[in-house]
Formats: C-alpha cells, sequence, structure tokens
C-alpha cells in the first residue's frame, strides 16, 4: 500500500516514518508539512493510504478530509482526542493520540489493510426477495436473510455487511445498498452505518447499541431516526 504522511511537525512525521518503514506492507510515496502540497501531489499520483494530523496552519486536517475523493483510506493522527466523533462521521479508517504508540498504530494498520483488500474483491447484491438478500461473492451466491443481517458498515467504494457468524463484502456505497433494502427494517444512523432496527438493544445520546456492537450515531441522522423508528414505538405517560 502506497501511503503519504500530511503533518506540520517534523518529529511527528518521522516518528511516523518509524512506524512504516517496520511495516512490510506499507511504502511511503511523500511526506507533507501542510494540506496544500499534500493536495497537489494526491492529484497528480497514486496513494492508497494518507496518515493525516488534524491541526495544522491553513487548511486543518478535518477540512482537508472534506475536500479528498473516497478512494483515500485515511488515518488521522492528532494530539486532540476531541475530533474524534466528527472524524469518524467523515469515515476515518482509525483516529490515533499522540504520540502514538506502535501497537495502536499497527492496530489501525491492520483495518487499513483489511478496507484496502476488500475494496478489490468484487462482490454485489444479485437479488432480493421479500425477506432475504442474494449476495455474489468471487464464484458463489450466499443468501442472507434480512433477520439475520446486524448491521452494515460503509467503507469508501464498499459495503461491508455483518451477520450473527461472519462478514461479506459488497462492491457498492452505502446510499446504493439503503435504496435496495426494506426501509421497515433498515435504517441509516450515520454516514457510515445501517443498522437493522430489530436487532437494536438500545439508543444513547451518541451511539446505537446493536447487540453488544457500539455504533455511532451521527448528529444529522439522529433526529430522522428517532423520528421514524422510535417515536412511534415509545411508550408515553
Amino acid at each position: 500500500m502506497k501511503c503519504i504522511i500530511v503533518d506540520d511537525e517534523s518529529l511527528a512525521r518521522q516518528g511516523i516514518e518509524l512506524h512504516v518503514n517496520d511495516t512490510p506492507f506499507l511504502e511511503i510515496v511523500g511526506q507533507f508539512e501542510n494540506a496544500m502540497l499534500a493536495s497537489e501531489f494526491l492529484s497528480k499520483n497514486e496513494v492508497d493510504l494518507i496518515f493525516l494530523d488534524i491541526e495544522m496552519p491553513g487548511l486543518n486536517g478535518l477540512d482537508f478530509l472534506r475536500t479528498l475523493p473516497n478512494k483515500h483510506l485515511v488515518i488521522l493522527t492528532t494530539a486532540y482526542p476531541q475530533f474524534a466523533l466528527e472524524a469518524f462521521e467523515l469515515d476515518v479508517v482509525d483516529y490515533l493520540i499522540k504520540p502514538i504508540r506502535f501497537d495502536r498504530y499497527y492496530k489501525a494498520i491492520l483495518k487499513a489493510k483489511e478496507a484496502f483488500e476488500l475494496s478489490n474483491q468484487k462482490t454485489e447484491i444479485e437479488a432480493i426477495d421479500e425477506d432475504f438478500v442474494y449476495i455474489k461473492s468471487e464464484r458463489k451466491y450466499v443468501k442472507l436473510y434480512f433477520d439475520n443481517i446486524k448491521y452494515i458498515k460503509g467503507l469508501k467504494d464498499y459495503v461491508m455487511i455483518y451477520t450473527n457468524d461472519k462478514k461479506y463484502a459488497t462492491a457498492m456505497n452505502i446510499k446504493t445498498i439503503l435504496s435496495q433494502l426494506p426501509k421497515e427494517i433498515f435504517a441509516r444512523i450515520s454516514k457510515s452505518y445501517i443498522v437493522n432496527v430489530n436487532r437494536i438493544k438500545s439508543i444513547e445520546v451518541d451511539s446505537v447499541i446493536v447487540e453488544g456492537d457500539e455504533l455511532p450515531l451521527g448528529m444529522s441522522y439522529k433526529e430522522r431516526f428517532i423520528a421514524d423508528y422510535v417515536s412511534g414505538k415509545l411508550i408515553k405517560r
């Protein structure tokens, strides 16, 4: 995987470079002290993964992230934990707090590697019936009943479908798959997540609990989600 480092601090870039040099499946193809230089490089070169600082002079990391096409995987590196919720709403792979330990870095890198590999798999929805969907995965068709699907996670140009015992990659974006699923069962709760409303255990201030998994509840989706899927079932005084 080809990666670049975008950080205005020289020592921070050096720290990430040391970690990357110890990672055999990564190659650094550029280092930049601001987002504008990185943007110019990205317009002319293929890059799979970006290590991106948030607090930088000029264009900060989050604003720069909003300008990027979906093909880039992004790991945010920052000294400021308060931006985490906003960052995950922008569909980053992970959010690393400086100083970055190698074990925490490597956990993030494995997520990026999985996303990179799955994005190259050819999987798609083949057919939908009343209570199930067919997924075309490599050379076989997999039948998934709606009640067996817990949630769906969007990852750039494909989605991961999580069931009781397995997960499947599907080559389409989250908006496309949502449009093909029954709205009475599946609800979008953030930029990156769709949940099976029948599998929800509880709803908190900024998250939805789906059988032990805590998924982010986006502020821009919360009001509609509550109105469509909670208010009608709420016992009132």
